[in-house]
Order: structure tokens, then sequence, then C-alpha cells
């Protein structure tokens, strides 16, 4: 999913564009390459999801290895393609622009996870699998194109909003998420998208990335980063039963906090990475909420 294609800000270097790959241990920067936090955090996320809603170990295993191969796949694709582009911007967090991957060891190991996640996905159920393969096609289609475009978002809205479809397909009985929940993943992932781009706009202007973000400048992406988090944490608090609780009461708080800090703080802390710290925050906190919820309606926990 695109949660995993952007990581980090770029780091300039003297680095010549066109260094030979120097032999070192493969595993360790096949790993770094593959955004190994974003894509250990969806992945976790999905693990949360599927036991709030219900999944078995067995088929929350399934789930969790599927979204983790896709993960992975969507990671290397990312890194390979914007090869020449992370050379050109001298980035040292990256093993493949700093010549220590060759780039056909990953883009090898993008085509190996994606054909992994086929029948991973698949074991989940046919719908089910489907549907994952569907949102891992919006993350390579980010990747391969959108990012650059006016649609950059689209991807990140499409494949985290169908997420929770994915794992309520792979229950008794195949049924569809709650509309809460899908639109609360949706936004969320949007404001993830908005946020994650903010402390590179300049770099990726330079380097021809046009996405919205970029388009509506940095001011404009905190803002709209802020009101879709805000929205998000409004919609998860207030679905399940219709009411807010204590707890929900306590992240739209806090949420509202963290949006106000994002949009009308110090243009120091504004420009840099606290809004994308804060959307993380507002996830993990959403991640906890979700749980809650599925913990004290057993009989049918995310549906009211």
């Amino acid at each position: 999913m695109p949660a995993t294609t952007e990581e980090g800000p770029r780091h300039r270097t003297g680095h010549p564009p066109g260094a030979t790959p120097v032999e070192t241990p493969l595993l360790l920067p096949l790993l770094k390459a593959s955004h190994p936090v974003p894509a250990a955090a969806v992945t976790g996320l999905t693990a949360l999801l599927a036991s709030a809603l219900g999944l078995g170990a067995a088929a929350g295993l399934e789930a969790v290895a599927a979204v983790a191969a896709g993960q992975l796949s969507v990671g290397w694709c990312n890194d390979r393609v914007d090869l020449r582009r992370d050379r050109a911007a001298g980035r040292r967090d990256k093993p493949l622009a700093m010549g220590t991957l060759r780039p056909g060891a990953v883009g090898t190991a993008a085509f190996v996870a994606l054909l992994a996640c086929v029948p991973l996905s698949l074991a989940c159920g046919l719908l089910a699998g489907s549907v994952h393969l569907g949102c891992v096609a919006a993350a390579w289609a980010y990747n391969l194109w959108l990012k650059r475009t006016v649609l950059s978002w689209l991807p990140y809205t499409v494949a985290f909003g169908l997420l929770p479809a994915f794992l309520t397909l792979a229950l008794p009985g195949r049924p569809w998420p709650p509309w809460w929940l899908t639109a609360a993943a949706a936004m969320l992932a949007t404001s993830a998208h908005f946020a994650n781009v903010l402390p590179d706009i300049e770099d990726d202007l330079a380097g021809g990335v046009r996405g919205l973000p970029q388009r509506l400048g940095r001011r404009a992406s905190t803002a709209w980063a802020a009101v879709t988090a805000f929205a998000s944490c409004v919609v998860l608090a207030v679905g399940p039963t219709g009411s807010v609780s204590l707890s929900g009461g306590v992240l739209i708080g806090t949420t509202l906090v963290l949006c106000l800090i994002s949009v009308a703080g110090p243009p120091a802390l504004s420009g840099g990475r606290l809004p994308f710290a804060a959307i993380m925050a507002m996830a993990g906190a959403d991640a906890v909420l979700l749980v809650l919820a599925g913990g004290t309606q057993p009989a049918g926990p995310l549906w009211p």
C-alpha cells in the first residue's frame, strides 16, 4: 500500500550519482530499501484490525502475511523507480542510491514479493484476496505513475479505505465493513499522504514530482492533512455506537490539539516533520480505539 512509498527527509551528500555498487552483505541493505518502518506500521495495524474484527489466529496470520508481502513489494518498487531521482538528490538513507545495492537485486525482490503476495492474499478467500490485490495494484500505480499527478492522493485513499474490507471479507459470511470504518481508514490515509510529503516538497518539485500536495504547497497541504486526520478520528470515535465514549472523546481532543499545533505552530515546526509525526500518532490512537471497540462488543465487534 502507498503508505510505504515515502520515508524520511532527503539528505544531500557528495556521493557521485553514478557510483559503482560496492560489495556488502545483501540482507540488511535490502531490508532498508523496503521502507521497513512504514511497512511494519501498516502490517502491525493490519494485525490489530484483524484482532478487533474477530479473525481467528490462522486467518489473521494469513492476512498479515499477505499485507507484509505487499508492503515489501511496494517499498522495493518505490526505491527502484526513484533510483535516478534519489541519486540526484544525494539520498544517503537509500542503499540503492548509495550504490550498496544493485538495481537488479531490488527489482527482483519487488517482483518476488509481489508474486508471493498473490497466493497469500487469495488464501484469505477469493473476494478478500482480490480486494487486497487491488490495494497493492493501487500502490504500484502510485509508484509508477500517479505520484507525479494531481491524483497522487487516490491510491492512498483507495488502498487503505479497502483494507478493512480485505479483513472483514475473510470472516465467515464475508461481510463488508461498516461505512464508518471504511471512511475513517480512507481519510486517515489521505491525511498521511499530505503530511508525508511536507518535508520534501522543494526536492520533489526539483525532481519533477508534482503530486497534489506539491501543487498545493506546504501551507495548504498541512491544512488538508490536519482536517482529514481530525475528520477520520471523529468518524472512528462516533461511528461504532453513534455517540462518543470517554476514550473517543480523549482521542478527538488529542487529535484536535495535534492538528492545531501542525497548522498554527511556528513555521520551523509546521514546515518540517511535525505534521507527519502527528498523523502517525493519530493512526496509533485510532488502532488502539479499534481494539478497545472490538473488545467491548464480542458478538459483533465493529457492527452497531
